[in-house]
């Protein structure tokens, strides 16, 4: 099984608000910058229960019929009909493991706590960054402190008209075969 980011910053590296929102990011997620071709090699979604609940208030659901891992040791608000929503708990090992006995191949690790234990855990295969050039002065990091370097290898950077740039990261999890290139 292999595990990526992909995910919107601003120039600053914040991942949304202190309130988690993210207005700073285009409504209409701006010109295509290869995340439906990203979503469609992903078996899942995992989350955090703070992304969930913001992601509940979007119209439509945006993970279509994509399962979605929400992680969280507390009940969560009920998902709408279409959505194919499980909750777990643990420690992102053991979430790892369980989810590769079901058979996932490509996870998505997406929300701030979230990203930030499995990259700690050494799970995180790839990272695909988009800035948005605005500078919003505090709010949610991508990264937190971590208890050991995270060594990446660039893999490429591209720049849109819009002023948005996103580069592409693979850690030392990364095996050349086990990952297309995005473009």
């Amino acid at each position: 099984m292999q595990a990526s980011v992909f995910v919107g910053t601003s120039l600053d590296g914040f991942l949304a608000r202190l309130d988690h929102s993210f207005d700073f990011l285009p409504a209409d997620g701006g010109e295509p910058h290869g995340y439906r071709e990203f979503m469609a090699t992903v078996d899942a979604l995992v989350i955090g229960r703070k992304t969930y609940e913001v992601v509940l208030g979007m119209e439509p659901w945006p993970y279509g019929d994509k399962s979605v891992i929400v992680l969280s040791s507390s009940e969560l608000k009920p998902a709408p009909p279409q959505a194919k929503v499980q909750r777990m708990s643990g420690e992102p090992h053991k979430i790892w493991a369980e989810l590769e006995a079901k058979g996932y191949r490509h996870i998505y690790v997406d929300g701030g706590i979230t990203v930030q234990r499995f990259l700690a855990a050494r799970l995180i295969h790839r990272i695909v960054i988009t800035r948005v050039p605005v500078v919003i002065g505090s709010g949610i990091p991508l990264f937190g402190s971590v208890p050991h370097d995270i060594r990446l290898r660039h893999v490429a950077t591209r720049s849109f008209r819009d002023g948005m740039v996103q580069s592409e990261y693979h850690t030392d999890r990364t095996r050349e075969e086990d990952i297309r290139p995005l473009w």
